[in-house]
This record gives structure tokens, sequence and C-alpha cells, in this order.
């Protein structure tokens, strides 16, 4: 199956995010993407300590952004991954939720972020814990001949989520992410293939690159990793690009049957 990473910069623009989204992944599906997936916060990367402009960017589901793509997955008969949009909860903090659409266009799974970034990277201090309310239950779903399991960004720092994923028998994870340059340079690829290589999984990780309107750079490098940890395919750390790879059900077999202990 084909896959398709987006790795583009975000704004507070809503309009502009979702029309170049949209333009991308025509261009992922004119190359034959079976399954595009998009960055964390996709639709709009906004700064949380403006309540008022950050609840702006916030919608349901269905909303405004996946009925766009449903459109789009119904037309080609793809699937889509909208990493993440801000999912409205309350008055006073939204949800962090990815969005899965099936070739039917219809919204099948959607993912909740368990763990919350809180973190002071230099002058800047992150705490989303703020504006967002944890989500509290794993997603999976069936992807052509695969199981996916559904993660974002910061949840990758926590290898037991994964590790229950392995034992639903996922072999596909899921990590659209919005990863800082400084912690990205030290702790991204060594965690992305260290959760491909404990889980025998692919892992696919779309990112964000460039700057936000905080002053916070974003890493890109999305990547695609085999099961065995290799990296299938990885994006740049300044451009906005898709960055496609090819995935096979029989390599996850291949790299289990060499390690048959490993998932229990």
């Amino acid at each position: 199956m084909k896959v398709a990473l987006l790795q583009y910069c975000a704004s507070q623009d809503k309009a502009a995010n979702l029309s170049l989204s949209l333009r991308m992944s025509q261009e992922a599906l004119a190359k034959n993407a079976k399954f595009i997936l998009l960055p964390e916060v996709f639709n709009f990367r906004g700064d949380a300590r403006n309540k008022e402009s950050f609840a702006s960017g916030a919608e349901n589901i269905p909303g405004p952004s996946s009925i766009a793509f449903a459109a789009l997955a119904k037309k080609h008969k793809a699937s889509f991954l909208l990493g993440s949009i801000i999912e409205k909860a309350t008055q006073t903090r939204s949800y962090n939720t990815s969005i899965f659409i099936d070739p039917r266009g219809e919204i099948t799974a959607k993912y909740r972020k368990i763990h919350l970034f809180n973190a002071c990277i230099g002058d800047k201090i992150i705490k989303e814990s703020d504006c967002f309310k944890a989500g509290r239950r794993l997603a999976t779903v069936k992807i052509g001949e695969f199981r996916a399991g559904f993660s974002i960004c910061y949840d990758l720092r926590f290898p037991d989520l994964y590790q229950n994923y392995a034992r639903r028998g996922v072999e596909i994870l899921t990590i659209p992410s919005c990863f800082t340059k400084k912690t990205g340079e030290a702790h991204w690829e060594t965690l992305l293939r260290a959760r491909a290589i404990e889980n025998l999984s692919y892992v696919l990780a779309p990112n964000q690159v460039g700057m936000d309107n905080r002053g916070m750079q974003a890493y890109g490098h999305s990547m695609i990793i085999s099961p065995w940890g290799e990296i299938i395919a990885r994006g740049g750390g300044a451009s906005q690009e898709i960055i496609f790879g090819e995935i096979n059900i029989q390599e996850v077999r291949k790299a289990r049957a060499v390690l048959p202990g490993i998932i229990k």
C-alpha cells in the first residue's frame, strides 16, 4: 500500500491551512497514495495563551475540516488520517483529536490525545493541560490488510501505549506530530525507531515544520519506518513536502517470525 505523509507549516489561518492540505492531498492522490496522513493540529496551529483565538480554531466532529476530507476520500476511494484538530469539548478546554476517514468517506475512528505536552523549551513554556482535556481511550481501525493504532506527538514518549496496541494486533502505529526542533533533534528519530522495533510495526509519523506565531520551531523530518526499525523515507527539516513510501503486511509478518516472543 502506498502511503503519503504531508509535512507543512500550519498557521492560525484555518482557511489557508485547509486549502494547502487539500491541495497537497490532491497531489498525493495523483501519485496513487491510498493512505494519506496529516500532521498534528493540521488546520490550526495557534497560541493557546490567547484563549479567544484558540477557541476560534476549535470545531465539532464532523465539522468543516473533516467534511472536506470526507468528500475527497469518497471521490478517490482513499483513506485519510487527519493528524489532529482542536475538537470542541467545554467552554474552556478542548480535545486534541485524530480523525480517520475511510474510502467511503466515513469517519470510522477518532483518537483523543492521552498524554498532554507540558514543557519548558528555552524561554517558551508549553502547557497543553491549560487548554486541552486528556483523552482516555485507545483507537484502532482496519486499513486494507492492516490494523492501525492511533497516537499523537507527546504520546510517543510513553511506550506502554504502543505495547497495548501491539497486543491488540496492530501493525501500523500512526504518530502525527508538531514536535519541536529542540526536542526533535535530540529524540525524534530515536523514539520513532524504538516504537517500531519494540512492536515490530510500521510507524507513520507526519510532522509539522517551520515557525509558529509564538516563535516555536517545528522539527519536520517526517518519517516512514519499517517494522525492523529501518527508515523507509524521511522529510527534510525546513521544507513543506510530501513523503511517500510503500508498506507491505508481509514485512510485519517476517519481522514477527524472527522475534516471535516480543508481542505477548
